[in-house]
């Protein structure tokens, strides 16, 4: 058995890795740059290795320094998690060579589904149904076009090395092929090094389905039943569940064996998934799913499966890599109840999902309710981390379980409702109201559902009156006179800041006797600011105070102004970087800068004083 694993990956996905390790008895070695020096992986690992500096082409893709960290500290296996170099066969094998054991596939494997042509051609032999299209060699722009054509539009252009939504375009007309194969061509050969694509019929009601295998090194293959992932915004997963719904026992068994047959096929060893493409405009059949591309490693909704399934797909993987056969036997695998993923993200969709950096001063996640409630967070970062601008923004996955999807999905939404993270913004709101939509929540769900959908999904929320009114009760003295209504109850009412917006709340309650400066106020799975009302100069005035407040957390790229300096309504004092975008702070009336608190470069947070303008004397 395996003594000591390094995890060369970071995140929540580690921090998964490093939790079986640890129940199993494994000493765990975790790997980070220095933007994670802080990181909750490193923190829970039994020893940590620094890479490189932040960004992950000179630290966590670079394979030579994982390998060094590994004899370093004597670690005798990696695990690569999912992303970085987890399907990268040149590393696999570097690793297999330096004497070391590597957690996943054999490089043969992940090389034989690498490219998505060659895969489905070895699929195809295999028995496994593949979507109608081409896959060959010719790649002239006119051979193609006439290819599309024998395949009837719409049809997919994909490059064969594409992922992630990427080096992908939809055609819809005979006349609009040429320009989109120039388009993502040039995508392909940038993102990927390779031009090379392929041509498939587009399913015009398209459900994303995979099923969970795993292999070991004594010719044994299960399936672990299937995942539903059709919920996507822009090729990207949102939500994911288990079973699939609309999915009856004759389909499930086609499909599943279908699975098996593709492994069996590369002699596949280890976690693995086989993505299919089903026709999602009537019942699920068999003969309307199609293989897409298998992924050689743990899935980033793996838990879902596990949560029906009882299993540990990581503790799997580890026993598996250690020479071991699988612990169940197809027959002994079953499916209990319903589970679904959500993941948790630091981005605004109201920003256009812009990415939220900074840190994390409130960071609080909602719990399972009811005797039968299962929830589950995985997470890789804690109150008070950073989110940092260099890496994928995920703050968790969320998971709950049911005894059915209702009950699951009731109890994911409920989850995300309770969860409160702040300055940094998060998607909890939109994946709430996508857990709510009326196709979402009777199963009839396919990846065009956000792409239509999602403008609602997506506009900013606000707290209700009821808790707006609470909170304000405790930023205004106890006593204060009431206002006078004729033949009505006394109401008083206060201007407010909300997030920076002036609003004007109700104050029906007596007040507070020691009033604070602000209050959190939390709802929807969002939070807000909520402070005595005084116009900064992001919006172009100021109090008596003068007072230049941050809007939100971010970096000083530029101060226009030094203290003592005269200033007219309108100048520039100051720009900062958030969400990779330039904010203008400008002075909101005539007068002296009396108070300056950034410099060039510094990191600030939000309601950060930045500086003060006095007005001039008459």
């Amino acid at each position: 058995m395996i003594q000591s694993l390094l995890i060369a990956n970071r995140g929540e996905i580690a921090c998964r890795v490093i939790r079986t390790a640890r129940q199993m008895g494994i000493r765990t070695v975790a790997v980070y740059s220095d933007a994670d020096a802080d990181a909750l992986h490193v923190r829970e690992a039994d020893e940590a290795v620094h890479i490189g500096p932040s960004p992950a082409r000179e630290s966590y893709l670079v394979g030579e320094k994982i390998l060094a960290a590994a004899k370093q500290t004597g670690a005798e296996a990696i695990h690569p998690g999912y992303g970085f170099l987890s399907e990268n066969a040149e590393f696999a094998q570097a690793v297999m060579d330096a004497g070391l054991v590597w957690v996943g596939p054999n490089p043969s494997s992940i090389t034989a589904m690498g490219l998505k042509d060659a895969a489905k051609k070895l699929m195809a032999a295999a028995g496994v149904p593949v979507t109608p299209g081409y896959m060959g060699e010719n790649q002239e722009p006119a051979f193609l076009a006439a290819e599309a054509a024998k395949i009837g539009y719409p049809v997919l252009i994909k490059a064969v090395a594409g992922g992630g939504g990427k080096g992908m375009r939809l055609v819809e007309a005979p006349e609009d092929f040429v320009d989109a194969l120039a388009s993502c061509k040039r995508e392909a050969s940038s993102s990927f090094g390779n031009e090379h694509v392929l041509i498939e019929k587009y399913i015009a009601s398209p459900r994303h389905i995979e099923v969970q295998v795993f292999g070991d090194s004594h010719g044994n293959v299960v399936h672990l039943f299937e995942r539903d992932c059709s919920l996507q915004r822009r090729h990207q997963k949102v939500i994911e569940e288990a079973p699939a719904p609309g999915m009856d026992a004759a389909t499930r068994e086609a499909l599943c064996a279908a699975a098996v047959r593709a492994a069996k096929a590369v002699d596949y060893v280890g976690a693995g998934t086989i993505e299919f493409i089903a026709d999602g405009s009537g019942k699920l059949s068999a003969d309307r799913i199609w293989f897409m591309e298998m992924n050689t490693r743990l899935q980033v909704e793996h838990p879902v499966t596990e949560e029906i399934t009882g299993v540990d797909l990581v503790e799997w993987q580890l026993l598996v890599a250690s020479g071991g056969k699988l612990p169940k036997s197809q027959e002994d695998l079953t499916i209990d109840g319903w589970a679904m993923e959500a993941r948790l993200y630091a981005e605004d969709p109201a920003k256009g999902f812009l990415p939220s950096i900074g840190r994390l001063e409130l960071l609080e996640f909602g719990e399972a309710e009811g005797a039968e409630g299962r929830g589950r967070i995985d997470t890789g970062v804690y109150e008070g981390a950073e989110v940092s601008p260099f890496y994928d923004p995920m703050i968790a996955k969320v998971i709950a379980w049911g005894e059915d999807r209702d009950e699951a999905r009731e109890r994911l939404g409920e989850m995300l409702e309770d969860s409160a993270v702040w300055p940094v913004r998060t998607n909890a709101s939109f994946l709430v109201k996508a857990l709510q939509h009326p196709d979402f929540a009777a199963g009839k769900v396919d990846t065009g559902l956000i792409g239509r959908d999602g403008e609602a999904m997506a506009q900013a929320p606000l707290p209700s009156d009821e808790v707006l009114e609470a909170a304000a009760n405790s930023l205004v003295p106890a006593n204060a006179l009431p206002g006078f209504r004729l033949n009505a109850a006394p109401m008083r009412s206060a201007w407010f800041s909300l997030d920076g917006e002036k609003v004007e709340i109700a104050l029906t309650g007596e007040g507070s006797e020691e009033p604070d400066d602000a209050v959190l106020v939390t709802e929807q799975g969002q939070a807000w600011l909520l402070a005595p009302w005084r116009r900064d100069g992001v919006h172009g005035g100021a109090d008596a105070s003068g007072a230049i407040l941050a809007p939100m957390p971010g970096k000083v790229i530029a101060v226009e102004v030094a203290e003592g300096q005269a200033v007219t309504k309108g100048q520039k004092l100051l720009t900062l970087e958030a969400m990779k975008m330039e904010h203008t702070l400008t002075a909101p009336f005539d007068g002296v800068v009396a108070e300056l608190n950034a410099v060039a470069g510094a990191q600030i947070q939000v309601e950060a004083l930045l500086a003060r303008v006095e007005p001039v004397e008459p």
